[in-house]
């Protein structure tokens, strides 16, 4: 302890209460006169003494000049208190007086003493905060450095020595120990970057700038990383160049996303490349931009002279004037069109051409352009005429017609199967745009008549409604593909019918006798309600549309056991039995192979999407059962809905609040990619008052859990960019903050469908209103969602 400290530990960090003063004198004293006892003797206690001296000054060093008086003060009390305390022989009244003077010195000295003391701890306190401050300045400036990868250098022109900071130790890979100089650092230069870095070191020592410089450098384990470098050259008062300073960003991420871009298109190329089919991206006008390789040989031309060549030059006389008509009708109406004509190859043979064009989209949903892809069917016509040939010479050469026409089969289902690619485009396309037309014009005449209340509202509604109707087709596909997330719940099935009948009879109106026919009373299902329920409307719909007007439709349920085999495609087990009868026209053995197929229809155009039955096989497969058909022409038709029975208790039917129930007012991180769905989804959360805070995918999401930024719930979409998906988020969310609620939500869930399956949150499925998103918001803060729902 120095000699400045040691006064500095008896002043205190505040001002000394008055209680606090008045025992620090009386303890001085007490303590001076003890002293005195001691050396001169218990009889000579009460006096004046040196021993006084010290006390004055600590009581003034502690609690200030008043205090160093109060304590001389009481000094000469006692003095004066012990007259016999003065030495024989001395003059008392001038010892007194002597003894007073001596006081006032040490009160006045000590005082001043304080004051010193005081300045110099203020003092020390003010540099310590500045010196706090600039810590954490420089805390946050190395923060800033590591958080954006930027790495500060500084070197000497002259040796070529210099300084690097712990960030651009980092971006080389090294430990922070290692020298900083420009040869260390061309030695972990890429060999093929080397001679670039140095050409442009030199060059910037001559003409004393430096431009910007992206290399690669090998770090000590033998990865490679990217840096861009930026940096300028000082010059002394001489005007010589002398220093040169700057900073290192690592840019290895953003390279590797540029490399993977161009290794994309790069793969994209080669795969249409290697295609046997022509393949093309044309602009508005017509005009093409992309062509592979396939096209330009067809043609007998470059690539470049591919993209300007007119087609008209090749098409066949007879069937220009045609295609001419057929191609300004498809291209006007912006749907999938189909041409099949006559070109004329290089050599100058005839080939049968068949193309298929669907229109394409920029990211704003403007039109860009068509998409093509055409195929020689030069071949399936031959063997359509091979056929006619073959049937017609039957009777006279039937081994040989048999091999010839097996020939001409195989090349027929061959041209088929590459025409499925266009005809299942055309369904989703037709499907689809017709929805589209419904909602894009709604709303075009609700933003050319706004203040049209009535007419807002019918558009409004004509707009859901082809919105739901586009959801129904999704659920569809995901349905047939076993794409869609079910929610299965032990049901009774009996039950579900019951209450759907009312439902079903409205469906089949009056013309039509619908008889329901429950024999499976207890039975039960471990099924999704909605699918199910969706599936029965399916079949008796299709019932209804193959009777006639005063035919019958049954609906009737029971309880089996198949055994193996006993079923096509269905295992072995303990089953509930839903089966849908008929009176109407039947089908024959060629329908029945189809009628599962997504988009195959034998009604009329318009009339249906050919989903229907797909849906009722997907959910039944899903749900671990199966579906077979009965059927012969005139002689109707018996559908077979097979579900496992379970052993698990029932049950109630969930019921569906109207309206949009509105709780309190939470935070709520919402992780969304999709910015336009995002964007919706916080409106409407707003809109129910709570406080939305957005992450656009994994790295988002984490650097707001790092920020600690206080939150209620997590609403996290399924499927994310990158390599994890929405229940990696959840988990690492709910380790970080233990029993957050946590709501999935996704329209398509893929391969990350196995992982929700086993997670423990709720999952909300796309599309959703605001009052569906209420409820499970509610429900989730309640601690009622299930794991499955949605």
């Amino acid at each position: 302890m120095t000699p400045v400290e040691w006064p500095l530990r008896l002043i205190p960090r505040r001002p000394p209460t008055f209680l606090e003063g008045l025992a620090v004198s009386l303890l001085a004293v007490a303590v001076a006169v003890l002293v005195r006892g001691v050396l001169v003797g218990w009889p000579q206690t009460l006096g004046l003494s040196g021993t006084y001296f010290p006390a004055i000054m600590v009581a003034t060093v502690y609690g200030g000049v008043r205090w160093g008086w109060a304590t001389l003060a009481a000094a000469l009390a006692l003095g004066l208190a012990n007259p016999a305390g003065f030495p024989q022989g001395v003059y008392a009244p001038g010892l007194y007086v002597a003894f007073a003077l001596s006081g006032a010195v040490t009160v006045t000295v000590a005082g001043a003493l304080r004051h010193v003391l005081l300045h110099l701890e203020q003092a020390r306190r003010a540099q310590e905060i500045t010196q706090e401050a600039l810590d954490r300045s420089e805390a946050r400036l190395r923060l800033a450095q590591d958080a954006g990868g930027v790495g500060l250098w500084d070197w000497d022109v002259a040796t070529g020595d210099g300084i690097w900071s712990p960030t651009l130790h980092r971006n080389l890979g090294l430990d922070p120990v290692r020298d900083a100089n420009v040869r260390s650092l061309l030695d972990m230069v890429h060999p093929e970057d080397r001679e670039k870095v140095r050409q442009g070191n030199i060059t910037a020592v001559k003409e004393g700038r430096m431009d910007p410089i992206e290399y690669r450098v090998i770090w000590p384990d033998g990865s490679i990383h990217w840096l861009l470098s930026r940096g300028e050259m000082l010059r002394d008062d001489e005007g010589t160049i002398v220093r040169a300073v700057g900073v290192n960003i690592d840019v290895t991420e953003r390279r590797m996303a540029f490399e993977q871009v161009r290794e994309s298109e790069a793969r994209f190329r080669a795969l249409a490349d290697s295609a046997p089919v022509l393949l093309w991206v044309s602009k508005t006008d017509g005009q093409r931009e992309f062509v592979n390789q396939a096209y330009a040989a067809f043609l007998g031309a470059t690539d470049e002279q591919s993209l300007r060549f007119d087609w008209r030059e090749r098409l066949h006389p007879e069937d220009l004037p045609r295609i001419m008509d057929e191609q300004v009708a498809g291209e006007a109406a912006r749907e999938l069109f189909t041409l099949e004509a006559r070109y004329s190859t290089v050599e100058g043979a005839w080939r049968w051409i068949r193309s298929f064009s669907q229109p394409r989209y920029g990211p704003q949903g403007d039109f860009i352009g068509f998409i093509g892809i055409a195929f020689d069917v030069t071949d399936a016509k031959q063997a359509e005429t091979d056929l006619k040939r073959i049937n017609e010479l039957l009777a006279e050469t039937v081994q040989a017609a048999l091999a010839e026409r097996d020939e001409a089969e195989a090349a027929l289902r061959h041209a088929q199967k590459l025409e499925a690619v266009g005809q299942l485009t055309g369904g989703v396309a037709h499907d689809f745009n017709n929805l589209l037309t419904v909602i894009i014009g709604a709303l075009d005449l609700i933003q050319r008549h706004p203040a049209d209340a009535e007419r807002r509202e019918r558009m409004i509604d004509a707009a859901l409604g082809a919105a739901r109707r586009g959801e129904r087709l999704t659920g569809q596909l995901l349905a047939f593909s076993r794409r869609q997330a079910l929610t299965p719940q032990a049901v009774v099935v009996d039950d579900l019918l019951a209450d759907a009948e009312p439902l079903l009879r409205r469906a089949v109106g009056e013309a039509v006798s619908l008889t329901v026919a429950p024999a499976a009373p207890g039975a039960v299902a471990m099924i999704d309600t909605a699918q199910f329920e969706a599936a029965v409307m399916n079949l008796v719909v299709n019932a209804r549309d193959a009777v006639a007007s005063g035919g019958s439709i049954r609906l009737e349920t029971g309880v089996c056991d198949l055994a193996e085999g006993e079923a096509a495609e269905i295992p072995a087990g303990a089953y509930v039995r839903v089966v849908v009868h008929d009176t109407g026209v039947g089908m024959d053995e060629a329908t029945i192979a189809r009628v599962f197929d997504p988009f195959f229809t034998t009604k009329e155009i318009g009339k249906g999407t050919g989903l229907g039955l797909s849906q009722v096989y997907g959910f039944a497969r899903q749900s671990g059962g199966g579906v077979a058909i009965d059927s012969a022409l005139g002689k109707g038709a018996s559908v077979r809905l097979y579900l496992p029975r379970s052993a698990a208790a029932p049950v109630e039917a969930e019921r569906v609040a109207t309206g949009v129930a509105r709780g309190p007012a939470l935070r709520i991180l919402l992780v969304e990619d999709d910015a336009e769905v995002g964007d919706l989804v916080a409106m409407m959360l707003e809109d129910l008052n709570h406080r939305v805070f957005r992450a656009d995918g994994a790295p988002a999401f984490a650097r707001f859990m790092a920020s600690g930024q206080a939150i209620d719930l997590l609403i996290t979409d399924l499927i994310m960019p990158g390599d994890k998906t929405g229940v990696d988020l959840a988990r690492d969310a709910v380790k970080a903050r233990p029993g957050l609620p946590v709501i999935l939500s996704s329209g398509y869930t893929g391969e990350a469908l196995a992982s929700a399956d086993g997670a423990p949150w709720p999952l909300l499925r796309k599309p959703y209103a605001a009052d569906e998103l209420a409820q499970a918001i509610l429900g989730v803060m309640a601690g009622e969602a299930s794991p499955t729902s949605g």
